[in-house]
């Protein structure tokens, strides 16, 4: 009777260690899938962070490319503990288990609460970060990131092309007799700005401001979703690593 509990125990643990290997090879590519979505935000979608008064946006990328890095790792030395049975090995694994699903749990949350905030901080703060500090020194990465704006979503101002009467720029000679942008105009050559007629730039299409909100949380679902959703998947391999530890140790003794 011993011998068979003695088997069946084995054949668990056994059965438990292909499982949680398993899992850790897709764990591991659940790590660079929130890798690359932190990149991908860093990389491709931050242009117009310079636009944001707040650095939640940024905040919730870093946290995913760190947490994706952290889930490799883990993923690797999840596979050593579990065939190498080390019980220390084990709780190290799911210690970090549980960093990482704390950091992504924070990642989805700061994406959720920020998407409800977006609308109120680009109301109060983009039309002044336009005005102000478009083409002013020191702030050549707003004024790259306005004239990107404004040519990729066909858009004049924040709220409409009369927002830049309030320019600084507009209003100094530095503009040359330019009453927008040059990146307002539908066809940009120098010194477009200084017609606005809606033919020469695109002044009932509207303002940015919807545009660029619409943008963010799009991207604020995606970075949400993967993090709350690594998260959930998470859960299964802490299950899996406290059953295995038991098991370990009741061959132990």
């Amino acid at each position: 009777m011993g011998e068979f509990s003695e088997k069946k125990a084995t054949c668990g643990t056994v059965c438990l260690k292909y499982l949680l290997f398993t899992y850790n090879c897709c764990f591991w590519l659940a790590g660079l899938a929130v890798m690359a979505v932190g990149v991908w935000t860093l990389a491709l979608k931050s242009d117009y962070i310079s636009l944001l008064a707040s650095g939640t946006y940024l905040a919730t990328a870093y946290i995913l490319v760190v947490a994706g890095i952290v889930v490799m790792v883990t993923g690797v030395l999840g596979c050593c503990a579990t065939f190498k049975e080390r019980r220390n090995l084990l709780r190290l694994y799911f210690i970090l288990l549980l960093i990482i699903f704390l950091l992504e749990i924070i990642a989805g949350v700061l994406a959720y609460v920020y998407y409800q905030q977006l609308n109120t901080e680009l109301k109060e703060n983009l039309k002044d970060t336009m005005t102000k500090q478009y083409h002013q020194p020191g702030h050549e990465g707003v004024t790259s990131a306005v004239d990107k704006l404004q040519q990729e979503f066909h858009c004049c101002g924040s709220n409409n092309s009369q927002d830049w009467r309030d320019s600084e720029w507009i209003r100094s000679d530095e503009a040359g007799g330019r009453v927008v942008p040059d990146s307002c105009c539908k066809t940009v050559v120098a010194g477009c700005g200084q017609r606005d007629h809606a033919s020469n730039i695109y002044k009932v299409e509207g303002g940015c401001i919807t545009k660029l909100e619409t943008f963010i949380q799009e991207h604020l679902r995606v970075i949400g979703a993967v993090g709350i959703g690594i998260a959930c998947v998470q859960v299964f391999g802490m299950i899996f690593t406290c059953c295995l530890y038991r098991s370990l140790k009741l061959e132990h003794y």
